[in-house]
């Protein structure tokens, strides 16, 4: 068998140990998959989350929220130990589970509730409600919307916002619903009165805990951040604060929303936390981040460098007017921006820094930004995005596409981060997880992971010429790009080329004229001459969807000419995302240095190693099945175990000729059900597919349909031999079809029945192999009246050729041959019985007869293909094997466009040779 995967240019190598703009997080905890948002409460469920902190092999998350997530478990859970459920970046993935071994962590300790399942409040009277009365009261044990955590391996601090307090632990808790040893902001454990002083707390949400036990508050209803020092007592009174003038004013309280911004003033701050000698602030309401070079030792000390605004005095959210390249100028010849970019930010809710890296939770943009190293000027660019595909985008809130808002490259509303020496956790809301991102020794494109059979499709269409050629007419052919817009926002007119037909000109010249010129210039298409079909063929030179925003018009002069000059519709069609995956199919994975060695194909009809030329490739940290390796490009299956998401995260692990191992950076693989893909020869284009006469006896199809209603008769006549069957009352359609095989098998000296795969159709088929079964006459009709409708899609047998042999110009299909084509990505397959048998990197052994859960339809040349199996090939590795009969109508033409589509997913567009009366 031929196998061809087009080797596409991939993205440069980073530098060691660095993440990607748009890159995947490796790892999840509270989910499973990545992208459930189940809204548990266990020890390994998650809420929708606030705070994280790590410290000493432990990290420590606060299950509760302020943006209005749900639900709010009012509780903080610990876990233990991680180092022996977070794999090094380095190790492989331990097998554990059989369906995500990146979804990881139990829980060890809960705090504020008595167990990890019993949830946030009980309906203690069972009155049906949760009120007032249900809320536990103010104690040492209870918590009230806990949103900040902070942990050094010491003590164990907790803002609990909605009591207006800070929990101490002297020491990590070890048993659920463990008494705090000190509060903050109250004088006892049981008040939770809001205030403004230096002993007083209104609503505080973040923490942060120095090397010296030194507690910091981001006191966030007050707009102020507070210095404690070490807390020996409870009610102990703060000794300095930032944004305000003392440490018994609110002065914007009064002022909003007139509030001025500077330099020592702050707005609802999130977070604060320390690296060395710097000291960082989430100004939420200012929608900027404040970093002092030194830690201040004076109240309403002046922050020495913003990010997120050019300025101190400046507070707009996603401000790209003052911080973004101009795109352009709108209809009054205003200049326009861009809704955000590198330098703008939202409601940012948390900042940290890994010592050498600072990260910005920037929540309203569903991002975290990345400074590589220490910014040292105002508003500066962020190096890299994580959660987003490019400074610009907010993929999850405007994007309407389910796989778009959970996905493993994506957040909604991050709030808070920590660092564990390798891995960032970043708290995700509205998707109910912590996410760790890993930066890797090289990256993967964002589209890395694409269909094997055609990794690399493009949209087509087609020019045809018809009528009466005569000298001097003009023709004229403008090719644009709907997409591509002048500064003032309108679509840029399209390119025009013009040809002016000559006294000897054929369809065969004028063809080969129009191809000269398109190709010489045009940036969006190449042309190709089909002059069978007397058709200029176009092909978008970008691959995938963005082919289809290519526009054709077309034109003849003088208004009288008898030539015609027609397209194929207004715009280039079938361009497909092949990045979207389906679960089982084959897949590329496109990038530079990706192994040291090159190995052949494996054997399809053979179990498939998991390790190959010292690669692995792990899916939701499972050890994918792999075919073939090389430098640029690997050749891998997807567990049928991740068709519960809607995206999984891939991670190549590489160990290198000189014994070294390098991990990429995790990519975003988009699951969906079903995504056809078709083995076709990538290195042509208009691709020629790669198909195969189906039977070296003439064959010819009947389709039962309608109703199986008892005392029908269904009557099949081969020549003048009549086979009749009752439908009986119990009978389906299925039935009725069997019925009617076993009786022309028993009977019908010249042609033997079988059933379709798909539908309740049934073949007939010649028993004498080659020509001389060619012609057999069939016809089949039901009894007058009869709720079951039989049809003959031919009306004799036709187009014996050798089974198995490939389509080709010299050996071309016919008008009303069935042929096969080879697939992957047609996703799960029916009855159970081979669903079951559809084991991850085995040979498929179930049932012969299996079909595709989502049905399957087919265009050739422009007209429907009868479908007449699509399902799972016997004894090979991922492949399916699509049955087309051709349509008898179908013309001389040996470059017929055909595809397979099966819901809104259509596959690439290929080639096969079809020649009437060859």
């Amino acid at each position: 068998m031929k196998w061809t995967v087009l080797l596409l240019a991939a993205s440069a190598l980073c530098q060691a140990q660095q993440y990607s703009t748009g890159q995947a997080a490796r790892l999840v905890i509270g989910q499973l998959p990545f992208t459930a948002q189940d809204p548990g409460s266990s020890e390994k469920r998650l809420g929708s989350v606030g705070g994280v902190s790590y410290a000493a092999d432990t990290l420590v998350v606060a299950d509760s929220n302020g943006i209005g997530g749900t639900p709010i478990n009012n509780r903080v859970v610990i876990y233990k130990n991680v180092g022996s459920f977070v794999p090094d970046r380095l190790a492989p993935f331990p097998q554990i589970s059989d369906r995500c071994n990146a979804c990881v962590g139990i829980a060890t300790v809960v705090l504020g509730q008595s167990d990890f399942t019993s949830g946030p409040y009980v309906d203690t009277n069972n009155d049906g409600t949760i009120d007032q009365k249900d809320i536990p009261a103010t104690a040492a044990d209870t918590l009230r919307r806990p949103l900040g955590v902070a942990y050094n391996g010491r003590i164990l601090a907790v803002a609990d916002t909605d009591n207006n307090r800070i929990l101490i632990w002297k020491s990590l808790p070890n048993t659920n619903k463990q008494a705090a040893d000190l509060v903050v902001g109250q004088s006892s454990f049981t008040t939770s009165k809001p205030g403004t002083t230096a002993s007083t707390l209104r609503g505080p949400e973040a923490l942060w805990l120095d090397d010296n036990n030194g507690l910091w508050v981001a006191d966030t209803g007050n707009s102020r951040v507070l210095f404690y020092g070490e807390i020996t007592q409870n009610g102990q009174s703060a000794k300095i604060a930032l944004g305000q003038k003392d440490l018994n004013s609110n002065q914007q309280l009064a002022a909003f929303p007139d509030y001025k911004t500077t330099d020592r003033s702050l707005l609802s701050p999130t977070s604060v936390s320390i690296n060395g000698s710097r000291l960082f602030v989430a100004d939420l309401g200012a929608n900027r981040v404040l970093v002092w070079n030194t830690i201040p030792t004076q109240t309403e000390q002046p922050a020495n460098l913003v990010l997120g605004q050019p300025d101190f005095v400046s507070n707009t959210h996603n401000n790209s007017a003052a911080l973004c390249p101009q795109q352009g100028v709108d209809a009054n010849d205003e200049p326009t921006y861009p809704d955000r970019c590198g330098r703008t930010m939202e409601m940012p809710r948390a900042v940290i820094s890994d010592g050498v890296r600072l990260y910005v939770a920037d929540a309203g943009n569903d991002r975290v930004m990345v400074w590589n190293s220490f910014p040292t000027a105002n508003a500066q660019i962020a190096d890299l995005i994580i959660g987003q595909q490019g400074p610009s985008l907010n993929l999850a809130s405007d994007s309407a596409e389910p796989r778009r808002i959970s996905s493993t490259d994506s957040f909604r509303t991050p709030v808070s981060m920590a660092w564990d020496g390798q891995n960032l956790y970043v708290a995700d809301t509205f998707n109910r997880r912590v996410v760790a991102y890993t930066p890797g020794d090289f990256s993967l494109p964002l589209t890395a992971v694409r269909n094997a059979p055609s990794p690399d499709n493009h949209s087509t269409g087609r020019i045809t010429l018809g009528g009466t050629m005569e000298a001097d007419y003009e023709i004229s052919v403008k090719i644009g790009n709907n997409t591509v817009l002048n500064s003032d926002g309108t679509v840029v007119d399209p390119a025009e080329y013009k040809y002016k037909t000559v006294k000897d000109d054929t369809f065969d010249t004028v063809i080969d004229q129009l191809v000269s010129i398109i190709n010489s210039s045009d940036p969006y298409v190449m042309a190709a001459p089909n002059k069978d079909a007397q058709v200029v063929i176009l092909s978008a030179r970008s691959s995938g969807v963005e082919g289809n925003n290519v526009t054709i018009v077309t034109g003849v002069t003088p208004g009288t000419a008898k030539l015609t000059v027609t397209t194929s519709g207004a715009t280039l069609t079938g361009g497909q995302d092949p990045s979207l995956i389906a679960p089982f199919s084959l897949v590329t994975i496109l990038g530079d240095n990706l192994s040291d060695q090159t190995t052949a194909v494996a054997d399809l009809t053979q179990p498939l190693p998991k390790e190959l030329g010292g690669v692995e490739f792990f899916v939701d940290g499972l050890q994918a099945p792999l075919l073939a390796v090389a430098p640029n490009r690997i050749l891998a299956q997807i567990p049928i175990e991740v068709n519960d998401a809607t995206s999984s995260a891939g991670i190549l692990r590489v160990k290198r000729n000189d014994g070294s191992v390098t991990v990429s950076t995790a990519v975003a693989i988009p699951i969906i059900s079903q995504n056809p893909s078709v083995f076709s020869d990538t290195t042509l284009d208009p691709q020629p597919g790669l198909a195969y006469h189906y039977s070296s006896s003439a064959t010819g199809t009947i389709s039962v349909d309608g109703t199986a209603q008892g005392g029908d008769v269904i009557t099949i006549k081969i020549h003048d031999r009549e086979t009749k069957y009752t439908v009986q009352s119990n009978d389906t359609l299925v039935m009725v079809r069997d019925a009617l095989v076993a009786l022309i098998n028993a009977s019908d000296p010249e042609v033997e029945a079988f059933p379709s795969g798909f539908y309740s159709r049934l073949r007939l088929r010649a028993r004498i192999p080659g020509p001389e079964g060619n012609g057999i006459p069939f016809t089949a009709t039901a009894s007058t009246g009869a709720s079951v409708i039989v049809t003959a899609f031919n009306t004799t047998l036709c187009c014996a050729n050798e089974e198995g042999s490939p389509v080709t110009v010299d050996n071309p299909a016919v008008p009303g041959e069935t042929i096969v084509v080879l697939a992957s990505g047609l996703g799960i397959v029916n009855p159970q019985e081979a669903r079951d048998a559809m084991t991850t990197g085995m040979p498929y052994f179930g049932p012969a007869l299996n079909d595709a859960s989502e049905s399957v339809s087919s265009l050739a040349g422009g007209k429907t293909a009868n479908v007449l199996f699509a399902g799972l090939r016997r004894g090979s590795v991922g492949i399916y094997e699509v049955q087309l009969e051709l349509n008898p109508d179908l013309v001389t033409d040996t470059q017929t466009q055909v595809t397979i589509a099966q819901s809104f997913q259509v596959s690439n567009i290929f080639t096969i040779p079809v020649v009437k009366n060859k």
